[in-house]
């Protein structure tokens, strides 16, 4: 046996790999990134909330419907903006304005959000949560979508609300000139959205930014690992979106539920920005997408924060938080085309 041989035998025992390529992890103690902020520090030991481990959705809302309405009730007291309540093709939308924004500014262009809450929560002051800082760091319309969510309602409900959003917003703003943007569930649901519109003939917005979420399922070694980096029970992780019960009989091979399935609808994508953190369970599949989108020739940008979580830049104090928001900003004042 050669001596690269002899070297090889001995060390593969020690590695601890099983036959099926699985890893044991030991105990092993993970520091704070010394990467992140000291606020984001204090965040990740205070501020973090993992919320009910339950699929039921009553439980779920009455949850995070306290947790996002602090958090909007700080925003608002943040950031000057007016919240307007309105119909737009038959579904629900709100209208958040900054104050500091002329009416011109206001005409130039228009943002959607589709906000996130595993398709079971998260209108209403979750979405002005994802809506408010944009508005102001903007200075534009954004218009946040209260679409269908389950389990009163199934895939496609949530596509066809935003497609009819999409369409009443047509008659006002030029495709050139809208922009979209989504996180977690609402970062699918845009990626759905763009998907949807291919299908339909219409034309697709300017640009998509997609947050803590893409149009692929969860997966990777951060399905594995984002809920243990957190302090969470491994299985509070989620090992895939058809868990949702929002997917519940969607087929994976269909664009219009996965769109990382489909070569020719990815190539069509408009410009994106995808952001992930470190200790996101979503970061594989969002890393690993905007390799789908860059193959397939779409001009698409990423971020990694270190050492953050899961929907990081909700916690509008954290100086990451601050990036994003300019980070969005400048993504979308480059891509959109903005009336003088």
């Amino acid at each position: 046996m050669s001596a690269h041989g002899t070297l090889k035998a001995q060390q593969a025992p020690g590695r601890g790999v099983d036959a099926d390529g699985s890893v044991t992890l030991p105990l092993q103690r993970l520091p704070f990134s010394n990467l992140a902020s000291a606020a984001a520090e204090h965040a990740f030991k205070h501020r973090i909330d993992d919320g009910p481990v339950t699929t039921d959705a009553e439980v779920s809302r009455a949850h995070y419907g306290r947790f996002n309405d602090a958090l909007a009730a700080d925003m608002l007291a943040k950031y000057p903006v007016h919240v307007s309540e309105d119909t737009l093709g038959g579904v629900r939308v709100h209208r958040v304005v900054s104050q500091l924004a002329s009416p011109a500014d206001l005409e130039r262009g228009i943002l959607i959000n589709l906000h996130g809450g595993a398709f079971m929560w998260g209108s209403g002051s979750g979405a002005l949560v994802e809506a408010i800082p944009i508005a102001a760091a903007t200075n534009l319309l954004v218009v946040t979508v209260d679409y269908r969510m389950a389990p009163e309602h199934v895939f496609p409900a949530a596509s066809e609300d935003a497609c009819a959003v999409y369409e009443a917003i047509l008659n006002d703003f030029p495709a050139e000139s809208i922009g979209l943007y989504g996180l977690s569930a609402g970062a699918l649901l845009s990626a759905q959205l763009i998907a949807w519109l291919q299908k339909r003939g219409l034309q697709r917005p300017a640009a998509v930014a997609m947050l803590g979420g893409a149009g692929a399922d969860i997966g990777g070694d951060s399905a594995s690992l984002g809920a243990s980096m957190t302090g969470s029970l491994p299985e509070s992780g989620l090992a895939s979106l058809f868990s949702l019960p929002y997917l519940t009989g969607a087929d994976r091979q269909d664009p219009l539920a996965l769109p990382d399935c489909a070569d020719d609808v990815l190539a069509k994508f408009p410009p994106s920005l995808l952001i992930t953190a470190s200790r996101d369970f979503a970061a594989s599949s969002v890393s690993s997408f905007h390799r789908r989108l860059v193959a397939n020739g779409v001009d698409a940008r990423l971020f990694v924060f270190d050492g953050l979580w899961h929907a990081f830049h909700i916690f509008s104090e954290l100086p990451e938080a601050q990036e994003t928001y300019r980070i969005m900003a400048d993504f979308f004042m480059r891509t959109l085309r903005l009336k003088a």
